[in-house]
C-alpha cells in the first residue's frame, strides 16, 4: 500500500477500508443504504451511503463523490490522454470521498503522488474510513482552506483538479482572477488544470459560460472545456 498521510489535529488510525457485507452490496443496486452521517460546521448534512456497489458522499443538495461513477472527472480523464502527459504530482482541491485518486488508480491504472486539500475534517474522516486506504498511491490530506493553501504554496504540480463546492455552489474566492493566476504558477510547464463547473440548468450554464469567457480565458488564453454530463470541466489548454 502507498503512504497515507493526514495533516490534522485528530489522529485517524484506519488501516483497511470498511467493506459492506455482500448482501448489502448486492442490494445497493436496487436500494440506497445510508451508512454514516458526519455533520460539520462546513457541511451540516454530510453523509455516506452505499449505492450501486459504491460509497457515495453527499450533502442535502449535492453529490460530492461517487468513486468511479463520479462521471465529471471520469469522463474528463477519458477525454485527455494521460499517457502522453508526464504526470507525477497531483493537487486535488476538494477531496470528497477520494474519487479522483481512486478512479485514476483503479480505472486508468495510474499511480501518482497526491496532495489533497480539504477544509472539512469530517470529509477527511469519512474518506480515510471508507475510501483512501484502498490506494496504493501516496496521498497526503491537508485540512486547510484551499484558497489559503494555493496562495501560500510554492510547489509545482503536473495535474491540478479543482473540485470545490459548498453544496452546489462554488465559493466566490475560487472564481476570481487572483486565484486563477496563482493556480497558473503552480502548474509545471506541461501541467494540466481541470476545473469543475456546473452546467446542468440554464442559470448554471450561463454562469459557467460567463466565467469561462471573461475570467478563465483571461488567465488561460488557450483554455478549453470538456462537456461531461451536466458539467463543464475547464482546461488550461
Amino acid at each position: 500500500m502507498g503512504k497515507f498521510k493526514i495533516n490534522l489535529s485528530l489522529n485517524l488510525f484506519i488501516i483497511k477500508p470498511i467493506q459492506p457485507p455482500f448482501w448489502k452490496n448486492l442490494l445497493s443496486y436496487f436500494f440506497e443504504f445510508h451508512i454514516e452521517s458526519a455533520p460539520s460546521e462546513v457541511n451540516p448534512h454530510l453523509y455516506v451511503s452505499l449505492s450501486r456497489g459504491r460509497y457515495q458522499l453527499a450533502t442535502a443538495s449535492a453529490i460530492y463523490s461517487f468513486e468511479d461513477l463520479y462521471d465529471n472527472f471520469f469522463n474528463a480523464f477519458k477525454q485527455i490522454n494521460l499517457d502522453e502527459n508526464p504526470i507525477k504530482n497531483v493537487l486535488i482541491l476538494g477531496l470528497g470521498l477520494g474519487s479522483i485518486p481512486l478512479m485514476l488508480e483503479k480505472n486508468f491504472e495510474k499511480k501518482y503522488n497526491y496532495t489533497a486539500i480539504e477544509i472539512d475534517e469530517s470529509v477527511i474522516y469519512l474518506a480515510s474510513k471508507y475510501a483512501l486506504p484502498q490506494l496504493e498511491s501516496n496521498i497526503q490530506c491537508i485540512c486547510v482552506d484551499a484558497f489559503a493553501y494555493v496562495m501560500q504554496t510554492e510547489l509545482k504540480f503536473d495535474l491540478i483538479c479543482m473540485d470545490i463546492f459548498l453544496d452546489d455552489v462554488i465559493p466566490e474566492e475560487f472564481e476570481n482572477n487572483i486565484f486563477l493566476e496563482k493556480l497558473k504558477t503552480l502548474l509545471t510547464d506541461e501541467g494540466i488544470l481541470l476545473y469543475n463547473r456546473l452546467a446542468s440548468f440554464p442559470k448554471d450554464m450561463e454562469r459557467t459560460k460567463d466565467f469561462f469567457n471573461k475570467d478563465f480565458k483571461a488567465v488561460f488564453p488557450k483554455g478549453s472545456y470538456l462537456e461531461v454530463k451536466g458539467n463543464w470541466i475547464l482546461k488550461n489548454k
